[in-house]
């Protein structure tokens, strides 16, 4: 079997898009496997830049078949937007380069009024969610009353059973708890059956036994995730986390394929790090070297366009997520960013409040707040490195400080990115043995 997961190591907005439509081409299926449109990937293929929400990012490559798997919540307006406009492009050359589950969850306007209407209504205390309705779509999914997308294509009655099941509790909140206006059926329904014509061309009955035959005959499978590792839902900074688990063990669950057809887990880590929205950051820079890093990397989110926070690269973090995910390859990302600096800084550790040094990530929000980080620096490098195309071909100081990431952590950098661009990527190893 030839199963590899690529997942974010840091606070997500990693790099995961670049990467995954790299790889791509030497894949034949790529897989999303949870998650929904408040992320956003953003790639760049002969200057030309494309931004996907919810189609998996090796759509690029029209011999690679891409799946939204049952782990999804599908935005049905992002959806067909993102479809019509790779259609536009010219990318999207045959319908049936997409396939969507049957089982995935489907989002609806009042999941997305619901969540905006909680992130208004706390005012100071922010999670710092992008209000597509996330949360509320898979609080429908657990609850047992979600619309599912095979279920897009029954009647019209039957649809309407369901939507007011989960409509009268949304109401309720929305009208009596939150002080806003309802969300009417017959706007839901409107927006089931123009999706219901539009999407009825990507619908896969059965998406886990598709990838388990694709599987099991040899072919090359890349499984994408959303966000990343420190916002997963049981293991992130809770309560500062997304709705889904962002963990490599997700790809599993939410595709409906068991561990061992995986073979190799990849994580995606900038050369520095970032984070949208609250929640706590310790190697966050508030000086003119985060806001330098800010503007080098165009540290802006692709979704909601919100400035990232910048900080130093935390290894206390990334050791943690190589743990959680099982990670035994790690793609650093946007080194380049790092050109110009006279001194480069990595986090090997923290303080607590007593004094003590700690070196393992605390599970506590609370704990990880009032951390200090403990800084070693390492010599920095003028070059531009853009260009670069062999690990042979960087300067000294770059190889230096890619080196003592590789020691601290213990797993390899297999894959290193010096641009924006598909040919800005070095390989070290190859992606599929």
């Amino acid at each position: 079997m030839s199963g590899i997961i690529v997942v974010g190591a840091q606070w997500g907005d990693e790099g995961k898009g670049k990467v995954v439509d790299v790889f791509s081409a030497e894949s034949d299926y790529v897989v999303r496997y949870q998650g929904g449109a408040n992320a956003g990937h953003t790639l760049v293929v002969d200057g030309k830049k494309t931004v996907l929400h919810l189609v998996p990012s090796g759509i690029l490559h029209d011999t690679t078949k891409c799946i939204i798997a049952a782990g999804v919540v599908l935005d049905l307006e992002q959806i067909n937007k993102e479809i019509s406009a790779l259609k536009v492009s010219g990318i999207l050359k045959s319908n049936d380069q997409i396939l969507i589950s049957d089982a995935a969850t489907v989002l609806l306007p009042h999941h997305r009024k619901l969540d905006q209407a909680r992130e208004q209504a706390l005012k100071n205390e922010k999670i710092g969610t992008t209000g597509k309705g996330i949360g509320p779509a898979y609080e429908d999914r657990a609850a047992r009353r979600a619309l599912l997308f095979g279920e897009l294509f029954l009647d019209d009655t039957k649809v309407q059973k369901k939507l007011e099941h989960s409509l009268k509790e949304t109401n309720f909140l929305l009208k009596n708890f939150y002080n806003s206006e309802a969300v009417e059926l017959d706007e839901v329904m409107a927006a089931v059956r123009m999706a219901r014509e539009e999407l009825k061309a990507f619908r896969c009955l059965d998406v886990s036994l598709m990838i388990h035959k694709a599987l099991e005959s040899g072919r090359r499978v890349l499984f994408e995730g959303a966000q990343g590792t420190l916002l997963d839902l049981n293991h992130g900074t809770y309560p500062y986390v997304t709705s889904s688990s962002t963990l490599a063990g997700s790809a599993c669950i939410g595709s409906g394929v068991g561990p061992t057809a995986i073979d190799k887990v990849i994580g995606i880590t900038k050369a520095y790090t970032t984070r949208v929205g609250s929640g706590p950051f310790p190697t966050e820079l508030l000086d003119e070297t985060g806001k330098d890093l800010q503007d080098k990397g165009s540290e802006f989110g692709a979704t909601t366009g919100r400035p990232r926070r910048c900080g130093w690269l935390d290894l206390v973090a990334l050791k943690y997520a190589i743990r959680t995910n099982g990670i035994n390859s790690l793609a650093l990302m946007k080194l380049d960013v790092l050109s110009g600096f006279k001194e480069i800084k990595v986090c090997v550790a923290y303080k607590d409040p007593s004094g003590n040094v700690v070196d393992e990530y605390p599970m506590n929000s609370s704990l990880v707040e009032n951390m200090t980080p403990i800084f070693e620096s390492v010599e920095g490098w003028s070059e531009d490195i853009s260009e670069c195309k062999t690990i042979e071909e960087l300067p000294n100081s770059v190889n230096s400080y890619l080196k003592k990431v590789e020691t601290a952590v213990g797993v390899s950098i297999d894959v290193v990115s010096v641009g924006p661009g598909r040919k800005q990527t070095i390989w070290v190893k190859p992606l599929f043995n």
